[in-house]
């Protein structure tokens, strides 16, 4: 509790012409109350009084609310030529109300003792009801248990305000002012500019309550990275407390880069070309910059431009007719129709075949769609985000993609990192992946070991994030305790023989793919993709190299 018992002789008080009122404390008569303020000389110093107040307050550093608070109750109790302001506090449930903040004019020097709910009825109801109390003498207090506890504290005469300013529901605070010299009348004008004051005195109490939860959530996120950095056996749900998203863990530096480059053009219907690794999580960022759009509402549409055959690929984009060509037995809708109005995700937009990049290329500038076998436009209104892991600007060079159609999709782009240039990162993404596989496997996991983190940190992930969450998923499933320990791949480095020709080294590496995808060649994470190959144009390399699989 602060107090300030106050002195008889306001010279005495060095505080009292501090600069933060227009009338000093100092050379402050006690306002005549019986004689009423309306339109006198009284009432506008009180004013003055009351307005400097809220100046003093306004934009004050929180942690000099509280000396604050007790200056102003001694201006006030000055000013009005009262005894004691107090604020009081209780909370919903105990018995007993207590000041917080106290200014009491000489001989009062003690503090006031803690007020007991049940021995003011009448105050403590009225005042839950949000309505002030006031009465000029005791024989005014209308319920007998209020009138013997304000003769017990010899209180002659009170106004006493709610104060409307805890985070906390539970909490509730009070004003009063009191004189225990003698009764006093309570003008109306007088009680308006008190509730005045009390509801700045109030505002600055909760700015005050507010800063103390911000600071404090700051300590716990920095207590939980420092714990993050030095042990790594956080659960799941503490390393969550520090990240920007879900689906998005933004520890480095390098990911905070991209996650502001998000933020800048997710509100604009730009077109944006997210460039990275295989595995890096370009679909990630895609997900993110729709979420954060306007268009949000809609459910994105997502293509993968290397995993449609080449026949198939233009009616997918673009619709077809019935009868279009042998097979197409019904009108279907192409992906640019069913994204009108929201987000459509073009991935592997390099694999594009020539004739397909054609008719983007007049859809990005037009924005109207033909479905194949029709001659109709039809107007589409689609935010078009492109993705790929091969070089754009090669490929324009080798006349595998249409420089025009580049031009078109490079508005905005946005490099994403690979894993190895984020190590910060991967403990929040391990959790992320141990979170949904512990779930999904029925194995409760508390902690990662401190030697799998940094055996996770120092492997150079050539498969980026997808790499990590399979690892993980294989962790999980053999884990057989609380702890998960984590073995990260051994980097295999395979020094070719001298008597090796080109070919010999072609079909080598081709094997080595295939071999850590399983034999997958076509899909997300197959070896055709890990290669930068369209799935047919590795299938006939295989057949031309008599490329098989092993037998096990």
């Amino acid at each position: 509790m602060r107090t300030d018992p106050g002195s008889t002789s306001p010279q005495n008080d060095p505080d009292a012409n501090d600069g933060g009122f227009t009338p000093a404390t100092e050379g402050i008569q006690p306002l005549d109350l019986d004689a009423g303020l309306s339109g006198s000389e009284e009432e506008l110093t009180f004013e003055r009084l009351v307005a400097g107040i809220a100046d003093r307050f306004s934009g004050i550093d929180p942690g000099l609310v509280d000396e604050t608070i007790v200056d102003s109750l001694h201006k006030i109790v000055e000013a009005l030529g009262l005894d004691r302001g107090v604020v009081w506090q209780r909370t919903r449930g105990e018995v007993n109300v207590v000041p917080i903040h106290c200014w009491s004019r000489s001989p009062l020097s003690a503090p006031p003792r803690d007020l007991r709910v049940n021995d003011f009825p009448w105050v403590f109801s009225t005042l839950d009801e949000g309505e002030h109390i006031a009465f000029g003498c005791q024989a005014d207090v209308p319920s007998n248990p209020d009138r013997s506890g304000f003769q017990q504290h010899g209180v002659k005469a009170l106004a006493a305000f709610p104060l409307t300013s805890s985070h906390d529901s539970h909490t509730q605070i009070a004003l009063a002012v009191s004189s225990v010299t003698e009764g006093r009348e309570w003008p109306s004008a007088i009680l308006e500019r008190l509730r005045l004051a009390t509801a700045v005195i109030g505002q600055a109490l909760a700015h005050r309550d507010a800063h103390s939860a911000l600071r404090d959530a700051l300590d716990e996120v920095r207590r939980l990275r420092e714990r993050l950095t030095g042990e790594y056996r956080d659960s799941p749900r503490d390393l969550r407390g520090v990240r920007a998203s879900r689906l998005i863990v933004s520890e480095s530096s390098a990911i905070k880069h991209v996650l502001a480059q998000l933020e800048q053009v997710a509100p604009t219907p730009s077109t944006v070309l997210l460039l990275g690794e295989t595995g890096s999580g370009k679909e990630v960022f895609a997900q993110a910059i729709h979420d954060l759009s306007p268009r949000y509402q809609r459910q994105i549409v997502k293509v993968s431009c290397a995993a449609i055959p080449e026949a198939l690929i233009e009616s997918e984009l673009f619709g077809r007719e019935r009868g279009a060509y042998t097979g197409a037995l019904s009108r279907q809708i192409g992906r640019f129709e069913a994204a009108h109005q929201s987000t459509l995700f073009l991935d592997e937009i390099g694999d594009l075949p020539a004739e397909v990049q054609v008719k983007l290329l007049r859809v990005l500038q037009e924005r109207v769609v033909e479905r194949l076998g029709s001659t109709q436009s039809i107007k589409v209104d689609v935010r078009i985000i492109a993705a790929t892991n091969r070089n754009l600007e090669r490929a324009v060079e080798d006349r595998t993609f249409r420089e025009d159609l580049f031009y078109r999709l490079n508005v905005f782009p946005i490099v994403v990192p690979p894993l190895r240039e984020r190590a910060e990162d991967i403990p929040g993404l391990a959790w992320t992946f141990v979170d949904e596989f512990s779930k999904s496997f029925g194995k409760p996991i508390t902690s990662i070991s401190k030697e799998s983190i940094r055996d996770l940190q120092r492997y150079s992930w050539p498969g980026n994030v997808r790499e990590l969450r399979n690892i993980i998923e294989r962790a999980v499933i053999v884990a057989t305790g609380p702890e998960l320990e984590i073995s990260a791949p051994k980097p295999v480095v395979r020094a070719p023989h001298s008597a090796m020709t080109l070919v010999d080294l072609e079909v080598e590496h081709i094997r080595t793919i295939l071999e850590t995808t399983n034999w997958r060649v076509r899909g997300a994470g197959g070896a055709a993709e890990r290669l930068g190959l369209k799935p047919t144009t590795l299938e006939s390399r295989m057949a031309r190299f008599g490329i098989k699989r092993r037998p096990a």
